[in-house]
């Protein structure tokens, strides 16, 4: 991979430090390394502008389309806590009038996608000890990776050049116009929520995707509700319940919905989950298609939460870190029109809430 633009000085320099450290720490990812050298992930792949990566642009409504071209690759989403790495082809795009919204809605890879905090993307072409290693990679106004395409050995080489020398920018400058994270927003005291409204709104919903407009409506988090819903509709399980979930999925054979995100993109596996394996802190499916590496020792809260809508009640399973964040949500696999699976809802239900 060429470029016409040098790296400015302090890029050099940053791009310096970061091989010293991979001298050092050769299996240390990138975005621990960025931690590690007090920067953001975008400013680290930035400094490698003329090394071995491409900025292009962000023309995300013809971008996302294209990268169909690629035929079989990977794709990768994560927050914090959680990595969720799927399998497929990238077919089904739509990116809405305003560049705001996009969807990716094949059978496999399943995305849902809020552009609109979508900042820069880098083509990377990396030597690795199994080869070269292509992906691309977005990241937000923070410097924070958002989404991530992987090649695979089964990818289409050949379309991999034309797609990025076709999007690439005129720009090669490592500069990147980072701005500070948004305040998150407090929520109000329990005692100021309108706790028998927000019942009353909870218990007529009439689809899950309502939920959000739900807790804005109220001036609610997302755990703040749950712990004033009632347990009709939200009930604490035990952190250490979820990882037993999995292999009870698994061992019975229960086909999952699996949701994970972060601020600006939320990827989802539907199917089995079969090949369940611990380390350390994590626990991970490492299935052929579908990867997911979850820090068990992150989940603060656990709940077990039912929404109603015109197939029935939903049932899911979500964890929440430290701060309130969602690091990921389980459901049965369906179809809209089409009501839970008894299977699923027979073992989100089987496991005993906490008291309060």
């Amino acid at each position: 991979m060429s470029t016409q633009t040098q790296a400015t000085p302090v890029a050099n320099d940053l791009y310096l430090a970061w091989q010293v450290l991979r001298s050092e720490q050769p299996r240390l990812r990138a975005r621990d390394a960025a931690e590690r050298l007090a920067v953001s992930e975008a400013e680290l792949i930035a400094s490698r502008l003329g090394v071995d990566a491409i900025r292009l642009r962000t023309d995300w409504a013809a971008l996302l389309p294209a990268l169909g071209e690629l035929g079989y690759v990977m794709v990768l989403t994560r927050n914090q806590h959680c990595v969720h790495e799927r399998k497929g082809h990238y077919r089904e795009v739509t990116v809405s009038g305003n560049a705001q919204m996009g969807l990716v809605v094949s059978a496999d890879i399943d995305l849902r996608l809020f552009l609109g905090g979508w900042a820069s993307v880098f083509a990377l072409e990396e030597q690795t000890g199994q080869g070269t290693q292509r992906s691309m990679q977005v990241f937000d106004r923070q410097g924070a990776a958002v989404h991530k395409v992987f090649l695979t050995e089964d990818s289409q080489l050949d379309a991999w050049a034309s797609l990025v020398e076709r999007f690439r920018d005129a720009e090669q400058a490592p500069v990147l116009d980072l701005q500070p994270l948004p305040l998150r927003e407090q929520s109000q005291g329990d005692g100021l929520v309108d706790v028998n409204a927000l019942r009353v709104g909870w218990s007529s919903l009439k689809d899950p995707h309502h939920f959000f407009a739900l807790l804005k409506k109220h001036g609610t988090t997302r755990t703040q509700a749950l712990r004033l819903a009632g347990r009709e509709w939200a009930e604490p399980l035990a952190p250490s319940a979820l990882p037993g979930l999995l292999q009870q999925a698994g061992a019975g054979a229960v086909p999952l919905m699996v949701f994970v995100g972060n601020r600006h993109c939320i990827q989802i596996h539907s199917g089995p989950v079969c090949n369940l394996r611990w380390f350390d802190d994590w626990f991970n499916v490492l299935d052929a298609e579908f990867n997911l590496h979850l820090k068990a020792t992150a989940v603060s809260e656990l709940w077990r939460v039912r929404k109603p809508s015109s197939d029935g009640v939903i049932t899911s399973w979500e964890a929440f870190d430290a701060d309130g964040e969602l690091i990921l949500q389980l459901f049965g696999v369906r179809k809209p029109g089409i009501p839970e699976r008894e299977d699923w809802r027979a073992l989100a239900e089987s496991v005993p809430a906490l008291e309060r």
